[in-house]
């Protein structure tokens, strides 16, 4: 088989741990033959790695965040990929696409983009022109010179491709199929959990959620992960005298996530319509819900709709205004019927998207790398 011969470096720019998405694919590659290696970096407070089928490698920066960190890390990830055998370059989303780019070129070695996201078209480079110029000429420069590129949603697919030439295939951020899950738990008379998972950064409508507590009656939200806001939001809490209803779990091991999710009753997925990239995104975690058979609460953007259109497991809400949200919440914790209807549509959808059937798709992106086809 040709792709045992084949060296893959996977290139993030976090510090690797909690990365279910590269993790599930990493893995994937490797068992189809592949030599990988999962290359990010070393920040103060990672935690071991964890023993997996690829290898991994975290790359020591001074610098923790903004500029000097970009530069510096891409500097390092340069030398790094420039040292270091491979056949096939993975440039996970611009901000480590320059090294893959320039480093697979050199050495006549291919490179592949995967855009976890539209990169140019976050909240946090959105709101500052200057930053979001740059890294659309890092978009410009590369994209178009790329002939291996995969997204994570349709939508994104067909932006990218039509401003570029450039076809996508579409992988998404699904998880593998459960096993064995908890026996259901009777609905009335007890205490709903509602479940975020994922970072606490700008646009994923946590200050909203937070805030709504304070008018959730018989309800506790957990919020699992860490991010710019996590000062902030618990901070919030406190503020708005919602300690008692909001529980801040920090960092969860992906291994771990999974009971947690399983233990929820609604998962929320709430993000603002800051940029392009939230607009037309598709998170693993409203993925995640529906393989825990979970309703969910999700934005009524489009990626959101088609799933919702085609097997109706979400309650989607057109706005994160305290009423919306509180309306949605109260349907979902009292309304027993509906509750289980999407309980019922969760299940069938959960059979359609697990990763058994979605790491296909990635296979022939790579095979088709390989292959030089």
């Amino acid at each position: 088989m040709q792709s045992a011969q084949k060296k893959i470096i996977c290139t993030v720019t976090n510090d690797l741990t909690y990365d279910q998405r590269m993790i599930r694919i990493c893995t994937s590659l490797a068992e189809s033959g592949y030599g990988v290696r999962l290359v990010g970096r070393k920040r103060p407070h990672s935690k071991p790695l964890t023993d997996r089928v690829f290898a991994q490698k975290r790359l020591n920066c001074f610098f923790e965040k903004g500029k000097l960190f970009y530069f510096e890390y891409n500097l390092r990830l340069f030398f790094y990929l420039l040292f270091h055998r491979f056949d096939i370059v993975n440039s996970v989303d611009l901000d480590t696409v320059l090294p893959g780019f320039f480093v697979a070129r050199l050495k006549g070695k291919t490179c592949v983009y995967d855009a976890h996201e539209y990169f140019t078209e976050v909240p946090e480079v959105v709101t500052r022109p200057r930053i979001q110029r740059f890294w659309k000429g890092v978009e410009k420069l590369t994209v178009p010179r790329l002939k291996y590129c995969y997204t994570v949603g349709q939508g994104l697919a067909k932006l990218f491709s039509d401003e570029y030439g450039t076809p996508f295939a579409v992988v998404r951020n699904v998880p593998f199929r459960s096993q064995n899950l908890p026996v259901k738990k009777s609905f009335s008379g007890r205490k709903k959990i509602l479940f975020y998972q994922g970072a606490l950064n700008e646009g994923r409508g946590l200050e909203s959620l937070i805030s709504t507590m304070q008018f959730i009656e018989n309800a506790e939200l957990r919020i699992a992960g860490e991010g710019d806001l996590s000062k902030e939001l618990r901070a919030l809490a406190i503020e708005k005298g919602v300690t008692d209803r909001v529980k801040f779990l920090g960092f969860i091991l992906p291994e771990n996530l999974k009971a947690l999710t399983e233990e929820a009753d609604i998962g929320l997925n709430l993000l603002e319509n800051k940029g392009l990239s939230y607009y037309y995104s598709l998170a693993n975690k409203a993925f995640d819900y529906i393989q825990a058979h979970k309703p969910s609460l999700n934005m009524n953007f489009p990626e959101y709709r088609h799933i919702n259109e085609a097997y109706g497991t979400f309650c989607l809400l057109e706005n994160l205004e305290t009423q919306s949200i509180v309306k949605a919440v109260r349907r979902l914790t009292e309304d027993e019927d509906y509750y289980l209807s999407l309980v019922k549509n969760c299940e069938r959808a959960a059979e359609i998207f697990v990763w058994e059937r979605e790491k296909e798709v990635l296979s022939k992106v790579f095979a088709a790398a390989a292959e030089g086809k």
